[in-house]
Formats: C-alpha cells, sequence, structure tokens
C-alpha cells in the first residue's frame, strides 16, 4: 500500500457493478487502501429502456438497441485479445472485489446509502458507473465526490465520449476527465483531462478501457490532492457542451468511415 493516505483517512468508492468498477477498486486499493465500496444494485433493463424512451423515443431505441446486438456485442467478442493485452499493458486487474470490503445499497440515492457514509465519514469519494447521484447525497458527508468520465467535458457527456469524438472527427477532444461530482450529468469542475490515441487494433468495445488507463493516473492525483486539501480546478475546453446517448445502428454505419479516418490520424 502506498503511503498517499494516512492510516485515519478513508477513501470510500460508490459504484455500480461492473468490470470498470472491479479495476477502479484494485487500482485505488493497491497505491491507498480503499476502506470500503458502497456498490448499489443496477437499474433493470426495462426500467432503463422505459427512460430512454420517454426521452428519446421508441424508434431511436430499437435503433439502439441492433447496434447493441448487431455491433457492440460481436465486436466485445472478438476484441478479447486486444482488451487483455490492454489490461497487461496498464496492469489492470478486474479480479472480484473482496466481499468484506463490499456494502451493497439498494440505490446510491437510497436512505440506507447515505446512512452508510454518514457512518463511514470519508475524507473522499470516488465515484463510478452509478445512477446520476441526488444533492442530499453529495451534501451527506463533507467531502470531495471525484468521478472519472469516459469523455472530455463539457463537449462530450453522457456516454461513449470517446467513440463521439471518433466518429465527429475530433481526435484532440478523445479522452477522459476527472471532476467533481455535482447533481448535474457530467457538469461537475474538471480536476484533469487526458487523452487517448487508439490504434488500428481498437473500436467501440475499446476504448472505454483506453480511457481508464488513461485515467487512473489522474484519478489517483486527485485523491492525493484531495486528502491533502490542495485540488485546483481546470478551466472547461472550448466548444458546444452536448449529452451524448448511445449510437444507434444506423449512426454508427454513417459515422464509421470518419471513425476509422480519425483513428488513422492518431
Amino acid at each position: 500500500m502506498s503511503q498517499s493516505a494516512t492510516p485515519a483517512q478513508k477513501i470510500v468508492i460508490l459504484a455500480g457493478p461492473g468490470e470498470s468498477t472491479d479495476i477502479l477498486f484494485h487500482a485505488l486499493d493497491k497505491e491507498f487502501g480503499v476502506h470500503r465500496i458502497i456498490i448499489e444494485e443496477p437499474v433493470s433493463q426495462k426500467q432503463l429502456l422505459k427512460r430512454r424512451a420517454e426521452k428519446l423515443g421508441w424508434s431511436t431505441v430499437a435503433g439502439q438497441i441492433m447496434f447493441k446486438l448487431l455491433v457492440a456485442a460481436p465486436l466485445q467478442r472478438s476484441s478479447q485479445a486486444r482488451i487483455a493485452a490492454i489490461r497487461q499493458q496498464f496492469s489492470l486487474s478486474a479480479a472480484p472485489i473482496p466481499e468484506d470490503r463490499v456494502i451493497r445499497v439498494a440505490s446510491v440515492n437510497a436512505p440506507e446509502c447515505i446512512e452508510q457514509l454518514q457512518g463511514l465519514q470519508p475524507d473522499v469519494v470516488v465515484v463510478n458507473g452509478t445512477r446520476i447521484i441526488a444533492k442530499k447525497v453529495l451534501t451527506s458527508v463533507p467531502c470531495k465526490f471525484i468521478n472519472t468520465h469516459a469523455g472530455i467535458t463539457p463537449l462530450y457527456r453522457g456516454v461513449h465520449g470517446g467513440y463521439w469524438a471518433l466518429a465527429n472527427n475530433d481526435l484532440a477532444h478523445c479522452g477522459v476527465s476527472v471532476h467533481l461530482v455535482d447533481p448535474g450529468i457530467d457538469t461537475g469542475a474538471i480536476i484533469a483531462q487526458a487523452l487517448i490515441k487508439p490504434t488500428a487494433e481498437d473500436n467501440f468495445a475499446t476504448y472505454p478501457l483506453l480511457q481508464l488507463a488513461a485515467g487512473l493516473p489522474l484519478l489517483k492525483q486527485a485523491v492525493r490532492d484531495a486528502l491533502a486539501g490542495t485540488v485546483q480546478l481546470k478551466q472547461p475546453p472550448a466548444g458546444t457542451s452536448r449529452l451524448w446517448s448511445h449510437p444507434t445502428l444506423a449512426e454508427y454505419m454513417r459515422h464509421r468511415a470518419t471513425e476509422r479516418r480519425a483513428i488513422g490520424g492518431a
């Protein structure tokens, strides 16, 4: 364990279940020692689709489902060798999290989560892959909540920020952000940002792992600064703030050539 955090300082992770959470836990635990990780139950697919349809319409959601079935899932399967290589290159461990370090709650916004946070009294909370966190949770303990977002904010808020930057031939903003968490969607003040350089071997399935690998050193430094009370905020990059969603099959096919050209220029 690194000596960056003193025994009296508590790092708590607030997260949804998944591979990125496992990787993030082990990276921070090795560096600092994570006191506890609070993991919320995932939202059901039925609820997710219903909420998305209310915002985007069922035709768009149908296109997103087609993309997931016909493109994203096959790419995930065919990219296992590249994913393994990235994990090895950056020493990313996706081993299961020890259950004795886990606290499980129904939702990050549930009263039980607030009770757990107040009982733990963390010095910093690291967020990963949760629902939008309510203000009542963010103000329940007197410390900073820090998130790693797979996109350059505020230009690429929402999901798949690396992919959308490439689809827009915007390699200069294909990267990752570490930011403070506020009640908005990826609208918190920026602590640090870094770019990624995908190769011809990379695709929609591997961009998020490259972003996580690039973001972890920034996150570790942000945690050190938060523990020391020296966090400094950065000015956001110029451009229009936009919230991005999952691509539809038609969008993916339309942007395919642009995405590959952008990677060729990396």
